[in-house]
């Protein structure tokens, strides 16, 4: 077995059980007697969350799903380092930063029904490329504050982060890694995108949240 292959395989795995600790699920469980996915769109998230049990409950959820992203990459980028030294491409990092988020999706211990990932999603491109990372939140703020659809500000901002990449020329292994990224975000969000066709997508609203449990 090649180091890359041991990189990959062990970065993934530590990845994968760092990002199934859903902070939704958790913080819904342990504060609020109730399961997120029983609730709203029944998606384990920062939005649910949001309209579900308020404002304190989504900050929370907020700090935990972004630092699990972060923690997984560094993980992946301290412990396995470069690939090749000098080389700039970190391996570990990559499959550790995907792997937390598919564990997110599919979180083992919650019967691999999770989030969509959007949240995790941007704190590991904020890892892998952070001018990127940052342009792409500008774009989201802006397309959310003029539509008010959550979905659609992660998805356009999804998929301005794979544009950038490319043009920022980053390493060809983070291009593939982030192709995937962005190909889980619409794929989780395609009862989105049916809604957003039909004109009925819920709109983020702060006028009526509040501590519901």
């Amino acid at each position: 077995m090649t180091i890359e292959i041991i990189v990959i395989v062990f970065s993934s795995i530590v990845g994968y059980l760092l990002g199934s600790i859903n902070t939704s699920i958790i913080i819904g469980k342990v504060f609020y007697k109730a399961d997120i996915r029983e609730y709203g769109s029944g998606n384990a998230g920062t939005t649910n969350v949001l309209r579900t049990f308020g404002k304190t409950a989504a900050l929370a959820v907020l700090a935990g799903d972004f630092l699990k992203g972060v923690l997984a990459c560094l993980i992946g980028r301290y412990v396995f380092g470069e690939i090749n030294p000098g080389s700039g491409i970190f391996l570990g990092e990559y499959f550790a930063g995907l792997f937390a988020v598919i564990g997110h999706n599919w979180p083992v211990y919650f019967n691999f029904k999770g989030g969509k990932g959007v949240l995790t999603s941007f704190a590991v491109i904020l890892m892998f490329a952070p001018e990127a990372a940052l342009i792409c939140l500008g774009a989201f703020i802006v397309i959310v504050a003029v539509t008010r659809y959550v979905s659609l500000g992660s998805m356009l901002s999804a998929i301005l982060y794979l544009i950038l990449a490319f043009i920022f020329n980053e390493p060809l292994p983070m291009l593939l890694i982030g192709a995937v990224l962005v190909a889980l975000i619409i794929i989780r969000h395609s009862s989105n995108i049916k809604r957003l066709l039909a004109g009925n997508e819920k709109k983020l609203t702060f006028k009526n949240t509040k501590e519901r449990f």
